[in-house]
């Protein structure tokens, strides 16, 4: 062994390992290094749960992708209607809440879905403005958006879609609604008395105190808006609306304070029916463009083509809602927009144009007085009126027949978010001077294409309405006969057997709400024009037979002073 490897021998063995180096025969000591043993590893600042959570999480977030749903492109000529809107309404917190669905994400510019909203009288919507919310793109999609009820930019009455950003442009990906419970809003909850029976009539404000002796339980009565609207002065009544001042005949509208607190006060609920019979001349922005000429009807379609259209309807019947909805003024349970609305010519003019135009036009207007109404008195009803033409398919007819106008209406309300209208029908006989109804007529048929609904046939009407496409949410919708009446020209005897006949068929029927008379007393000018006296009195106040008959058929006393009619009418009721 040499010298230099004993020493590195030696170094060895105690531990410490020192470099030795010869140089020119003479080993000299270079600095010792340390052995280096294996050290323990540094202890971790998170203990084992939070790494856990941590590791979990990861396995949460990578499953998420996984299962994130597909991107999928979209024709272009497919995707206004790829997302399915389906709802529309003013959630817990007064917002609109849109919510929405879909299979899969339409590929787009961003990973935002957005919401854009339209008047009514706008057939599209601006997607060059900007949208009024936005959130993450997934199948199942929520959007909310302010809603400034009673400021001028109210979005009360207008419709709602979702859009998507793609090659730099807003494009719309469903289909568009309205909101569909104003009544969210509502300040007051009336909806009518607990009624006995459906008995009603259209009153006389001349004679009341003979209601109460009648056991009348509904009225039906006409608010023409020609008496309500002036332009402001002494007695007026101002109502500022979503920031725009209207005013209301003081003197009127106390007429009608006066009307409503006195029959409720007997027990009757009011079917209040509005009427546009304003002149354009004064007010023309209520009336619809299209019906400010060339008309010999006493009444208008209501305006909802432009702001100040849907904003001056809107403020009218936010008003009278208000007024009359258990304020102190009088209580109104029922609404009736418009009279007949089928009957174009007669009593809903607008220039002549197609039944979807006509229709939509109508549609629109009532969809804005529907949520005025609603979204004050959360329980009133709503109607639309139709007469007894029903399934005519004339030619030449300058009016509409009422189940296409009502099968246009539902799909219409349905198409844009359903809301629960209800049907006033008018099933007058044909012609009207013809009483005995029971006997029939070649044009009054019990099916569905019969081309008039009378009182005989009446189970057509309800029959049609518990037809899917008519319900509501499952339901049958509230339906009244808001007017039929008989004359008393082929003797008193008659007219009250139609009567107290008429009563017992809607007595009988549970899809019927209520049946209102025509009249409770005759109207000079229908005996003059058309020889019809359909009063329980005379014009003189003296009682006809049917006075007694209409007063106690829903009574204990019904047999006394109902017998004498099955003779009369040949059936057992």
């Amino acid at each position: 062994m040499t010298l230099l490897a004993f020493a590195v021998a030696v170094c060895s063995v105690s531990g410490v390992f020192t470099r030795h180096e010869k140089k020119n025969n003479v080993v000299q000591e270079v600095a010792p290094v340390e052995h280096k043993e294996d050290k323990p590893k540094e202890k971790s600042y998170l203990d084992e749960a939070a790494l856990k959570a941590i590791t979990d999480s990861g396995d949460r977030v990578k499953k998420a992708l996984d299962e994130r749903p597909a991107t999928v492109e979209i024709p272009d000529d497919q995707l206004s209607e790829y997302v399915s809107l389906d709802g529309c309404t003013i959630g817990e917190n007064g917002e609109v809440e849109v919510t929405a669905s879909a299979e899969a994400l339409p590929t787009s510019d961003d990973k935002y879905y957005y919401l854009f909203d339209a008047a009514t009288y706008e057939d599209g919507f601006n997607t060059e403005a900007e949208p009024i919310s936005k959130t993450y793109k997934n199948t199942e999609i929520k959007l909310t958006a302010a809603l400034h009820k009673g400021e001028a930019q109210s979005r009360l009455y207008r419709k709602f879609v979702v859009a998507v950003k793609k090659d730099d442009t807003f494009k719309t990906v469903s289909n568009s609604s309205y909101i569909t419970n104003p009544e969210a809003l509502a300040s007051y909850n009336y909806g009518g008395m607990q009624q006995s029976s459906k008995k009603g009539l259209l009153i006389d404000p001349s004679r009341l105190h003979e209601v109460e002796d009648l056991g009348v339980n509904y009225a039906t009565y006409n608010i023409p808006l020609n008496r309500l609207l002036v332009t402001g002065g002494e007695g007026s009544i101002a109502y500022t609306y979503n920031g725009v001042t209207y005013y209301f005949n003081g003197r009127i509208i106390q007429e009608y304070d006066y009307l409503f607190t006195n029959l409720n006060s007997k027990g009757v609920d009011i079917a209040a029916i509005i009427l546009n019979d304003v002149s354009p001349s004064t007010f023309p922005e209520v009336t619809h463009p299209d019906a400010r000429g060339g008309s010999t009807a006493p009444y208008y379609m209501f305006n909802a083509t432009d702001e100040a259209g849907v904003n001056a309807i809107a403020a009218i019947t936010s008003f009278l809602a208000q007024r009359y909805s258990d304020s102190g003024h009088g209580s109104v349970a029922m609404w009736i927009i418009g009279n007949e609305v089928n009957a174009r010519k007669e009593w809903n003019y607008m220039a002549q144009t197609d039944l979807g135009t006509y229709t939509a036009a109508y549609a629109r207007a009532f969809r804005v007085i529907y949520n005025a109404i609603k979204s004050t008195n959360a329980s009133a009803y709503v109607y639309i009126s139709l007469d007894q033409q029903w399934d005519r398919n004339m030619k030449n007819n300058p009016d509409y027949d009422g189940r296409d106008l009502l099968d246009t209406f539902a799909a219409t309300l349905r198409n844009y978010g359903d809301i629960n209208w209800g049907l006033a029908q008018h099933p007058y006989t044909v012609p009207l001077t013809d009483v005995a109804f029971w006997n029939g007529h070649k044009l009054v048929s019990n099916s569905a294409d019969t081309s008039f609904i009378t009182m005989k046939n009446i189970n057509v009407l309800t029959d049609y309405m518990n037809g899917e496409a008519m319900l509501y949410n499952g339901n049958v919708r509230s339906i009244i006969l808001s007017e039929v009446g008989y004359t008393s020209t082929q003797g008193d005897t008659l007219q009250a057997a139609a009567i107290a006949y008429a009563y017992s068929k809607v007595a009988a029927n549970s899809s019927l709400h209520a049946i209102m008379f025509s009249r409770q007393t005759d109207a000079p000018e229908e005996i003059a024009h058309d020889g019809l006296a359909m009063g329980l009195c005379t014009t003189g106040g003296g009682h006809k037979y049917s006075y007694d008959v209409f007063k106690y058929m829903d009574t204990n006393k019904r047999e006394e002073y109902i017998s004498f009619a099955r003779s009369i009418v040949g059936v057992d009721f």
